[in-house]
């Protein structure tokens, strides 16, 4: 499971899963005249721009995007999942990176609430602090709840979001060598990571960052055998006199022989 920020390549994925979301699960509190008005409100155009806004996300699982995620400054303005695939989790994953997202520059996360959607949010500690109606076609209202969440101060002191990093040492049984690029980004203390390069294809890794800056992370790849390798890693920083950063890892595979490494990357 992957949370990332949509390309413009990902437009047509997300407006089919969002149309295809609101014409499956809203007619069951709504109007038809009010099932076209958010249709509308999030149609492809828009979709479009917020995704040139880099404020959209989506969430793949294996080989796909099973939902999308979308805020503008304090306020979440589009969660959608699949229908065959709600009641995982997926939802309230996407809505906790958003949340991580906000809190790294306000106190306060809002939204606005569909009655589908208004009793899941109340779970995750949103209360309603203003109740809205919308007039649509042929006299139908929208009835709606704004809604808010109060969001932990999450701060790190490091923050490694568009961050190259290299290995200079690595154990033989590791796999990553000096060919080896990992760009990394954060968000709140999320922490995520595309790299590729020397024996790896393409690789991934998810974690969380220590207000120290340590991390905690897992990651996946497949290297040039056509092997897929997944392991566990935490990395200890080091400020050079450069302002560079190096990590020190200790890894374990979590498959094959399930051995330990140890490595440092330092930034490029």
């Amino acid at each position: 499971m992957e949370y990332r920020i949509a390309t413009q390549s990902d437009t047509e994925e997300i407006f089919r899963i969002v149309q295809n979301t609101i014409q499956t699960i809203y007619p069951r509190y709504y109007p038809q005249e009010v099932v076209d008005f958010f249709c509308e409100l999030h149609g492809r155009e828009n979709i479009e721009k917020d995704i040139k806004d880099g404020v959209v996300g989506v969430l793949w699982v294996d080989s796909g995007i099973v939902g999308t995620g979308c805020y503008k400054d304090d306020h979440i303005t589009r969660v959608y999942v699949k229908p065959e695939y709600q009641g995982r989790g997926y939802g309230s994953y996407i809505m906790q990176c958003l949340e991580n997202e906000i809190s790294a520059k306000y106190d306060t996360a809002y939204l606005d609430a569909s009655l589908p959607a208004s009793h899941l949010y109340e779970k995750r500690g949103y209360q309603t602090v203003k109740h809205e109606k919308w007039d649509v076609e042929n006299g139908r209202v929208l009835v709606y709840e704004i809604m808010a969440k109060p969001l932990p101060n999450i701060s790190t002191d490091i923050n490694y979001d568009g961050r190259f990093f290299v290995p200079r040492e690595n154990t033989e049984n590791g796999e990553v060598d000096g060919n080896t690029v990992f760009a990394y980004r954060q968000r709140g203390n999320i922490l995520w990571a595309e790299y590729s390069g020397g024996e790896i294809l393409k690789g991934h890794l998810v974690g969380i960052v220590g207000q120290n800056g340590e991390l905690d992370f897992y990651y996946h790849h497949i290297n040039e055998q056509k092997q897929i390798r997944a392991g566990i890693c935490h990395s200890v920083p080091h400020v050079l006199d450069n302002g560079k950063i190096e990590l020190s890892e200790k890894w374990q595979w979590l498959n094959g022989d399930k051995s330990e490494g140890a490595s440092v990357i330092v930034e490029r």
